[in-house]
């Protein structure tokens, strides 16, 4: 992959940093397609001096969005949103951007485009459904185009164990929806960015699609227990009926940032593990790592600290 130009679309989110850092490791040089390069600059130190380069782009705008892709020997997207803050968003990040940037790529580079374990067109969830429409956008355009569906994503400065450890600081409570029956199969985040490197490289990874999943299948209030358990704190995992959920998720989804939507208790009504014969990481040549090896360093700001026992002076 060395001297490679790999243009990265929705390079600046949480999988984002970590494969421009896989891929500048690699030799590449990377280009970040963002409506926003400002926030790309962060990134610049990943790389040699040079070898990261930010460039803007007009997401709805077929000039940019191929004047950004041009010359590209590769190109990743990894553009995905949790929530609408508009309606049509997911529509419009996960249906129709996928099969335009997969147009619009040269037709020499090798795509690698990022949906999730569960998409599926007929899906109730609209983040589901509209993921498998993306899918099927890419491989109208390109059938040789190379598919990763990840499970739930955990890392540093993830929005998922570090949501709950931070709410595990501040509440008496962590709640599991639905008696936190959900199964998942978490899997770190440089496992995916490691996944996405292979997929560049990897003649025989044209035109197929993995199931990106660690080692572990576990039930939400599984992993809220064990989370708990590193964090050294006593909170009761409250039930949440899925019901109650819906409920709840239609006034916290009007929050600038929602705790939970209802498309989300949607989705957590299906569980999120990697299909029985699914290729995995393993077919890609990586060894998973299990989440109670590799999260609890970046958890410690939340670990609590035991007070130290003064002695009695008198004893």
């Amino acid at each position: 992959m060395r001297g490679s130009v790999v243009t990265v679309v929705g390079g600046t989110g949480f999988i984002g940093r970590h494969v421009v850092q896989h891929l500048c490791d690699a030799g590449a040089q990377v280009r970040i397609l963002c409506r926003q390069p400002d926030r790309a600059i962060v990134l610049r130190p990943l790389g040699e001096v040079g070898q990261v380069a930010p460039l803007p782009l007009i997401a709805d705008d077929d000039g940019s969005l191929g004047a950004g892709l041009a010359g590209s020997d590769a190109v990743v997207n990894l553009v995905g949103i949790l929530y609408e803050r508009r309606p049509g968003d997911f529509q419009r990040a996960h249906a129709e951007l996928p099969g335009r940037i997969a147009r619009l790529a040269p037709k020499q580079a090798r795509i690698v485009h990022i949906s999730a374990i569960g998409a599926d067109k007929d899906s109730p969830s609209l983040y589901a459904s509209t993921k498998a429409m993306g899918e099927e956008a890419v491989r109208r355009e390109r059938s040789d185009a190379v598919i990763l569906r990840p499970s739930v994503v955990f890392g540093p400065d993830d929005q998922f164990l570090n949501r709950f450890a931070r709410m595990a600081v501040l509440s008496p409570f962590l709640p599991a929806v639905g008696g936190g029956q959900t199964k998942f199969q978490p899997v770190y985040v440089r496992d995916v960015a490691a996944a996405v490197c292979r997929a560049l490289t990897l003649p025989e990874a044209a035109g197929r699609t993995y199931e990106l999943g660690g080692p572990q299948v576990l039930t939400f209030r599984q992993i809220l227990e064990w989370l708990l358990q590193v964090l050294g704190r006593h909170r009761k995992i409250l039930n949440i009926p899925f019901n109650v959920a819906d409920m709840q998720a239609r006034f916290l989804q009007k929050l600038p940032s929602p705790l939970l939507t209802r498309d989300q208790v949607v989705l957590l009504r299906s569980d999120n593990v990697v299909s029985k014969h699914a290729l995995g990481l393993r077919d890609l040549g990586i060894d998973p790592n299990p989440m109670p090896a590799v999260a609890p360093p970046f958890l410690q700001p939340y670990v609590r600290i035991q007070p130290k026992v003064i002695p009695d002076a008198s004893s």
